[in-house]
């Protein structure tokens, strides 16, 4: 009797050691996921230097969400994640001044660079000038 006692006890502890390590590990997994994830919102690099730079241009309508300017960026080689695009715009200071309109981005801009180019619209550039 005493040895099957002492059995089950080293197997139980066994276990919730297993389950201990297990949830210590997942913890810390989504803990360095959110921070790089955190991170990567306003610490982006662009997707190419300055040298490598290319034009793009994009349309943007009224109708676009964060979520579906995100995707476009994305597919034109502007970002490099789309759901990345879609925290950086709502924490940015741009989010209600982007307008709708076609604009030429280059792929050495942030996204933050971005945004703030397609606040400015055709009106307020001939202003500009």
């Amino acid at each position: 009797m005493y040895t099957r006692d002492l059995v089950t006890s080293v197997v139980g502890t066994v276990v919730k050691v297993a389950l201990l390590a297990a949830v210590a590990f997942f913890i810390y997994r989504g803990a360095t996921t959110c921070y790089d994830f955190g991170y990567r919102v306003f610490m982006e690099p662009a997707v190419s230097t300055e040298e490598d730079a290319i034009d793009v241009e994009v349309t943007v309508t009224a109708s676009m969400g964060a979520k579906e300017i995100g995707e476009l960026f994305e597919s034109k080689g502007l970002i490099r994640d789309g759901k990345l695009f879609i925290a950086q715009y709502y924490l940015s200071e741009f989010r209600t001044q982007v307008k709708p309109g076609t604009f030429i981005l280059r792929t050495d801009m942030t996204a933050e660079e971005m945004m703030e180019v397609m606040t400015v619209t055709e009106e307020t550039q001939d202003t500009e000038e």
